[in-house]
């Protein structure tokens, strides 16, 4: 791969990963009510479950899908269930700080990292990654879009943590924050729209 192509590369993959989608409208409604340090977890759980699904990807896990439409169709199902959990978890969530709540905790490394198997952002950015910078499958191409998928990754997703932990200082009201989680549970369910249609 030349210079031109990883930084195409590396342009694709800092666009696709701070854009809106499932993962960083969490990211932001977790750095609202956990703060950046609590939600690290949820973030390196999303950016290290990432790097591997496309790793796999790359690797031909979208030739069995190819064979096996079907689990595709598994996959968009319980991904539209998951999603519309989530959306109930984060409207119903409040800040520890704000109701004293001690069961109301951010994603864990495992639930993040899982999480990307069934987010269809994600689906969309790994097979657009592999199909346009490592179309022959060798290790090499393959492990070079996952180092610059992973090396964008994380910056964007701090980004989303950390505008979230900003917009807690303003949301000092608990009334102000069950209608920010309203507000970030509505945008969640609108990205159905798109696995949907």
């Amino acid at each position: 791969m030349n210079i031109e192509s990883i930084t195409a590369l590396l342009s694709f993959a800092l666009v696709s990963s701070i854009t809106p989608g499932p993962n960083n409208i969490m990211l932001m409604s977790s750095g609202t009510n956990f703060g950046f340090k609590r939600s690290l977890p949820h973030m390196l759980g999303i950016n290290l479950g990432f790097t591997f699904m496309l790793i796999l990807i790359g690797i031909g896990l979208s030739q069995i899908f190819n064979l096996y439409p079907v689990i595709q169709t598994i996959l968009k199902f319980v991904g539209v269930a998951y999603l519309i959990y989530l959306s109930y978890k984060i409207a119903r969530s409040s800040s520890v700080q704000v109701k004293g709540d001690n069961q109301a905790r951010p994603l864990t490394f495992f639930q993040a990292a899982l999480f990307q198997w069934v987010n269809p952002k994600a689906w969309t950015m790994a097979t657009a990654a592999v199909t346009l910078y490592a179309p022959t499958s060798s290790y090499r191409n393959v492990a070079i879009v996952a180092i610059s998928f992973s090396a964008m990754n994380f910056p964007a997703i701090c980004t989303w943590t950390l505008l979230g932990k900003q917009i807690r200082k303003k949301l000092d009201n608990p009334r102000f924050l069950l209608i920010f989680n309203y507000i970030m549970a509505l945008l969640l369910l609108s990205s159905l729209y798109f696995i949907i249609m």
